[in-house]
């Protein structure tokens, strides 16, 4: 069976997507506002077109997302295509005390499937999968999540939601994901079930993951990718608190000076600002590359743009070991609905 190729929206650094570039996915086409972000995803995914837009604005004489002209350069019209995202999920988080239903980010979802909607009109559209925060699914949102799903029904696409741990896919980190699939044969909907991993005997601790690892590189104004001998992104900022330095008994801040644990997985790779978690021994904060690896992302994978960019990137991604689950499951969904087409047929 040949592969769908693959749109990817709100691609950020590319998590999502590099999961289904290991299964053997062409990523066709990615767009992230962050022009970081793109240029990550240019330098780890260089055949696939990568562009910097906001998918909001619009063509003012027709009024259609402009980013579906880009899209248009990408792809032939009537080949399959599948659909992949996370629309930024702040506005539903349970992190942010203050996110309300009415919340402008709440709208990203929407926009993604109108993007879904315009790409069927030319393409044959396979699937659509995106994933968000577990708060998606709290009341005070449950008019956008099930506006959601209810939009997934009127593009005739059967709509699968399930709860997904990042343990359970040999990620040392307790991250929580609601994922919504959507697919054009109700078989390949039926047949979506993601693999996870028995938890016993594996090392799903911070230690497994970054306890081999030399001190990083502090940040300074010269410091360029040369100077960084692990891997480019093992760098971090100069630790200046007395926190660090064990000078203060105050309790810590439980976001600003979380210390991790070497015996335990990581909580959530979702920073804000500096709110890097702190290393287990105590003495700085984590580097990038460090909380690349706590993400399950591979060495070879390389974060562009200054600190605060990549601390946003890193944390916005899928872990890539979850989103390579999700990708072979999609195979094997797709498989099962044309051997059932196949049967029927003949």
């Amino acid at each position: 069976m040949v592969l769908p190729r693959i749109v990817s929206l709100f691609s950020g650094a590319g998590g999502l997507d590099l999961g289904f570039h290991l299964e053997g996915y062409e990523i066709a086409f990615a767009v992230d506002r962050m022009v970081a972000a793109v240029q990550t995803h240019k330098r780890n995914f260089p055949a696939t077109m990568s562009v910097a837009a906001d998918i909001t604005i619009r063509n003012e004489a027709s009024g259609s997302l402009a980013v579906l002209d880009e899209i248009a350069k990408a792809l032939t019209d009537g080949e399959a295509i599948g659909i992949i995202g996370g629309p930024p999920c702040q506005g539903f988080s349970r992190a942010n005390s203050n996110s309300r239903a009415d919340d402008p980010r709440n709208q990203m979802p929407t926009f993604y499937l109108e993007i879904v909607q315009a790409l069927q009109t030319r393409y044959d559209v396979q699937f659509v999968l995106f994933e968000n925060v577990m708060g998606i699914r709290d009341a005070k949102h449950s008019v956008t999540f099930r506006g959601i799903l209810a939009r997934l029904k009127e593009l005739e696409l059967t709509a699968g939601v399930a709860d997904h741990s990042a343990l359970d896919y040999g990620v040392p980190q307790t991250r929580n994901r609601v994922i919504i699939s959507g697919f054009k044969n109700e078989a390949a909907a039926s047949a979506f079930k993601p693999k996870t991993i028995s938890r016993e005997g594996v090392d799903l601790t911070v230690r497994g993951a970054i306890g081999h690892l030399p001190q990083p590189v502090f940040f300074s104004r010269s410091l360029s990718a040369d100077d960084i001998p692990t891997h480019p992104n093992h760098w971090t900022m100069t630790p200046r608190s007395k926190r660090f330095k064990g000078e203060t008994a105050a309790p810590a801040p439980t976001r600003s000076f979380r210390r991790l644990s070497w015996d335990k997985p990581s909580p959530t790779v979702a920073y804000g600002h500096r709110e890097i978690h702190v290393h287990p021994d105590g003495a700085r904060r984590l580097s990038i590359y460090e909380a690349m690896l706590l993400q399950g992302f591979p060495r070879s994978f390389v974060l562009e743009g200054t600190l605060s960019q990549q601390v946003e990137q890193v944390s916005n991604a899928v872990p890539p070991p979850v989103a390579r689950s999700l990708a072979a499951a999609t195979s094997t969904a797709l498989t099962t609905s044309a051997s059932a087409t196949q049967t029927v047929t003949a």
